[in-house]
């Protein structure tokens, strides 16, 4: 195949905005395969930076939440629910995710949802990155109001604003940010709760022993569903993880063991730590609830301030609770609006062809958050998460039975990814159907559309149709509808002989710019090769290879 450029002029308005994208992208390679050349961080860089991700509040919040409405001994039965749930879904996607260096959206295209009918589950995406970052300002927010007497209004703002800064330069600044503040965070979390349980051990009684707000507090199998699906809502955090999971190393002999443990620990392994904080919020919200009352003791703030004033003089709480706070409200919401602005650009760049530029979407993603934030979701918050971890379940459950069921059992949807525009179908029957047929159901029997015993199974129902429709409509489609085309028209091996995504590299010859090889495809009116990007930006199709005959 030859690489000739074809050399266009720079008059051209499409070709000028073609190279202004090709510019934003190379930072931290928005919507495009991760380079080798770019991925330099070791297996452990990366999997500290992913679980910087998850420093988020929230699951605080959450684990109390479930507690107050249905006991201790349900909370527990229903958060190892979820994160079993959690963990198996999405061990396929971060393998996927790592070994093959794309997102989860890139992931989501060729796993059963076609070029555009993916751009569904990009919107879904990108409204959990909202949903968590006002979440997480609210929570910041509230630690403000608290220490330093701000309104909660101010610090919606405040909390919105920070991390603008930190997220225009992608990558390297991320890495840098989460690994330098994780050492403290976990400090800051952890203390408190080993001083409590080692110097009053009744504290655990009262923890197991809680029943309630109705008293009840046995463990029944509606209320564990019901917590469960509000803890499942977070399922699409592995998406999160895969963004920084993307930037893993070729996996080789000499790095195999470190590989796999990163992936494990950094993809699906978040759940675990995000088990034991929703354990944690809990047990401190039980702690502080004779002092502060049921109505604020879902607040980490007050959790942790009750826990700090159990072992500290008193001028060191409030400084301390605050810190605590705000070092994890940046740390998930720089991930959140990232990641958020990854996706919105995604879904817009295929839809319109046209590269807005990443940071636009930054914006609206925290536009999105503040207005929620103002809205003051923080009180009804089991209620979104209940509705939306429908949807998530949906389309995590869908993307990982492809894989495991339709890759590697069926055989029916292709091994390796595929992402580019013209090797992909518009639009995959397979996991759109499963994936609006699980949502659409589950949905219905949230809102007591089905009647108000089916209601606490609608994690369940989103759960098992996506997981009995994918592979059913592969086989009734044959896996037709996964490849418009089976060649790129490139000579040179996708893979290398380890199997990794090969590391040759050609020329666009409409942008001008050096891509490896999996990001390219042979250009269907010149003899060059075209990457990714520009193929997604072509408004005529001039560039797209024709479906195979």
């Amino acid at each position: 195949m030859s690489t000739t450029e074809s050399r266009l002029t720079t008059t051209d308005p499409a070709r000028a905005a073609t190279s202004q994208a090709t510019r934003e992208t190379l930072e931290d390679y928005t919507l495009r395969f991760a380079p080798r050349g770019y991925r330099r961080w070791t297996p452990m860089v990366v999997a500290t930076t992913a679980l910087g991700g998850i420093a988020y509040m929230a699951d605080f919040s959450i684990g109390a939440g479930i507690a107050f409405a249905h006991g201790t001994g349900n909370a527990l039965v229903a958060i190892t629910v979820a994160a079993v749930v959690i963990f198996v879904t999405g061990f396929p996607l971060a393998y996927y995710g790592a070994r093959y260096n794309i997102d989860l959206d890139l992931i989501t295209r060729g796993s059963g949802f076609g070029y555009y009918g993916s751009v569904l589950t990009s919107v879904i995406f990108a409204s959990f990155t909202f949903i968590f970052f006002a979440l997480e300002g609210s929570i910041m927010a509230q630690g403000l109001k608290l220490g330093l007497g701000m309104p909660l209004w101010l610090g919606y703002l405040v909390s919105t604003l920070m991390v603008i800064p930190l997220v225009v330069y992608g990558m390297k600044a991320l890495s840098k940010l989460q690994v330098w503040t994780t050492p403290i965070w976990l400090l800051l979390m952890v203390a408190p709760l080993v001083y409590l349980v080692s110097t009053d051990p009744g504290t655990v009684d009262r923890f197991l022993s809680y029943a309630g707000t109705d008293g009840e507090g046995a463990v029944n199998t509606a209320s564990v569903l019901l917590g469960a699906g509000v803890c499942l809502s977070l399922i699409a955090q592995i998406g999160e993880q895969i963004d920084y999971l993307r930037f893993m190393p070729p996996k080789t002999e000499a790095n195999r063991r470190a590989w796999w443990t990163a992936v494990v620990m950094a993809g699906p392994g978040w759940v675990v730590l995000g088990a034991l904080k929703q354990a944690i919020g809990v047990f401190l919200a039980v702690y502080v609830l004779a002092e502060v009352g049921p109505a604020v003791a879902t607040e980490p703030i007050q959790q942790f301030k009750g826990a700090f004033d159990a072992m500290l003089p008193s001028w060191t709480v409030l400084p301390l609770a605050v810190a605590l706070v705000v070092i994890s409200q940046i740390k998930i919401n720089v991930t959140n609006a990232y990641s958020g602005s990854l996706a919105w650009t995604n879904s817009f760049t295929r839809v319109t062809r046209r590269y807005p530029g990443r940071m636009v979407f930054v914006l609206v993603n925290l536009a999105f958050a503040l207005a929620l934030m103002e809205a003051d979701m923080f009180s009804f918050l089991n209620s979104i998460l209940g509705f939306y971890s429908n949807c998530a379940i949906a389309w995590v459950v869908t993307v990982a039975t492809d894989i495991g069921v339709n890759k590697y059992l069926l055989k029916l949807s292709p091994h390796a990814p595929e992402f580019r525009r013209g090797m992909l179908h518009a639009v995959n029957p397979v996991g759109v159907v499963a994936f609006v047929a699980a949502s659409g159901l589950s949905i219905a029997m949230y809102f007591h559309a089905l009647g108000d015993t089916l209601q606490p199974y609608s994690p369940v129902a989103a759960a098992l149709i996506a997981f009995v429709l994918t592979p059913i409509m592969a086989i009734v489609t044959r896996g037709k509808y996964y490849l418009r085309r089976t060649d790129d028209g490139i000579e040179e091996p996708m893979l290398d002989a380890d199997g990794n995504p090969s590391g040759v590299m050609f020329d666009c010859h409409v942008c001008h710019q050096p891509y490896e090889r999996p990001d390219l495809a042979a250009c269907q009116t010149h003899d060059a090769v075209v990457c990714s990007l520009c193929l997604s930006t072509d408004n005529v199709g001039d560039h797209v290879l024709p479906a195979a005959g």
